[in-house]
């Protein structure tokens, strides 16, 4: 059998089923980071950890629990995908850091400290005064270094993502984005975060979702791929790799729950100021989990060498999840 290529996507938030599972078979994607809280307080978080549970069994010859590096290898060499638990917020801790051990030994391994609004820990990226990180937030950092659990600020205000690259003994990540110099998206990053995070040794992953995208759903893979060339002349090839944020069948319904929750009564009116009442199209040249090997081709079209693929398409986050993860 051919050896695959270590395929690893950042973050992806589908709606889940054997079809999609197959599709990142097919695709020879060795590990992916799942959304399992957006909005969750901690017994809904505890239900979407029952259903991956309850997937593990009964796809077992698809897909494993991403718990740990060996087994993201074991995927890779078995053929299989690893499935990394992660949260988009800190809701499911609610007000308890006692709350973070818990879900880490469940599996969780990644969590963002707010997600676009002020939380607990942090401010959003659509807040308009971003204080930087709380008390709490620098005490959840501390205990998300002692376990062994992936800071993430993909949805986090400027100085609250410069504070935690400061402040976090371990490399945090940026699962999600893209350099707000090519798409001026406030989800987006600065240089001066894409640098920053680069000498602290931390990783982002490229976001294939069109609001972050120049152009958004018109966006082409060229410019798709020369945008990742530019950023390698910013942080280096060894920082960098995908972040899809794919969202593959999953129902329109669902964008009121991703960016509202519950914090608002007048969910219509927002979603509809916001133009995210719906999914964006995804561009032509990435649909689903089977169209990775599109972007693989893009880089090496623009002038990435093999080894250059290799360490962007997987490799990078691997390397990462070394320096990150306790259980090796």
């Amino acid at each position: 059998m051919k050896k695959r290529k270590m395929l690893i996507d950042g973050l992806q938030y589908c709606n889940w089923s054997k079809e999609i599972f197959e599709d990142m078979n097919a695709s020879g994607i060795t590990a992916v980071h799942v959304t399992i809280c957006y909005h969750e307080n901690f017994p809904e978080t505890i239900k979407n950890i029952i259903f991956w549970r309850r997937c593990f069994e009964k796809y077992s010859d698809l897909i494993i629990p991403g718990d740990n590096v060996s087994d993201i290898i074991r995927a890779h060499d078995e053929g299989r995908t690893a499935i990394i638990l992660g949260f988009q917020n800190c809701s499911a801790i609610e007000d308890d850091i006692g709350l973070i051990e818990i879900f880490h030994k469940l599996g969780v391994r990644f969590m963002q400290l707010s997600y676009n609004n002020q939380s607990l820990l942090c401010a959003g990226c659509y807040e308009e005064t971003d204080a930087g990180l709380t008390r709490m937030g620098r005490e959840v950092i501390r205990e998300m270094n002692r376990l062994g659990m992936i800071i993430d600020m993909s949805h986090s205000g400027e100085r609250s993502t410069l504070q935690a690259i400061q402040t976090s003994e371990r490399p945090i990540a940026i699962s999600h984005a893209n350099p707000y110099e090519w798409h001026p998206a406030q989800r987006n990053k600065s240089n001066a975060v894409l640098k920053e995070l680069s000498e602290a040794g931390g990783m982002i992953g490229f976001s294939i979702y069109p609001h972050h995208m120049h152009q958004g759903s018109k966006c082409t893979l060229d410019d798709f791929c020369g945008m990742i060339a530019k950023t390698v002349d910013l942080m280096g090839v060894d920082r960098i790799g995908f972040g899809s944020d794919l969202c593959q069948n999953q129902p329109d319904s669902i964008v009121e729950w991703m960016r509202v929750g519950r914090w608002s009564y007048d969910k219509a009116d927002f979603l509809r100021q916001n133009d995210q009442a719906t999914f964006p199209k995804q561009p032509p040249w990435f649909q689903t989990n089977r169209d990775f090997h599109n972007i693989l081709r893009g880089l090496r079209d623009i002038g990435f060498s093999e080894t250059e693929v290799n360490k962007i398409s997987g490799e990078n986050w691997l390397n990462f999840f070394r320096e990150t993860f306790n259980d090796q």
